[in-house]
């Protein structure tokens, strides 16, 4: 059995080790552990995010679509998912895709404009 740094110890070791990279900006190496751990867990949402957010960091674009896509077809009404997916969609230049998912993203989060 070959195992590396990154895939030792429980879920919940694992967890904590890929947040003290995501906190210490190493997001690749925060990826390299969450990556694991959702195939593992892959229903739960939490660390589905955070490796989300790993891949943005680490301008891993299409890899963090992927999964902001995947929590938000679970969970549509996920706010923080969705302002991700369209600034995810916006730093890849997709503008006009992205302004639906941040003005959902909006409203969720209750910032209604005034009229």
């Amino acid at each position: 059995m070959n195992t590396t740094y990154y895939d030792q110890g429980t879920a919940a070791e694992r967890w904590e080790r890929a947040r003290l990279f995501f906190d210490a900006k190493e997001y690749a190496a925060a990826a390299r552990v969450l990556a694991g751990l959702v195939e593992e867990v892959p229903e739960q949402t939490g660390p589905r995010l955070l490796l989300a957010r790993s891949y943005y960091h680490s301008a891993q674009l299409h890899r963090a679509e992927d999964e902001l896509r995947l929590i938000v077809e679970r969970d549509p009404v996920e706010h923080y998912a969705r302002l991700m997916l369209g600034r995810t969609l916006q730093r890849q230049g997709r503008h006009a895709e992205a302004e639906s998912h941040l003005r959902i993203a909006s409203a969720l989060a209750g910032d209604f404009e005034t009229v």
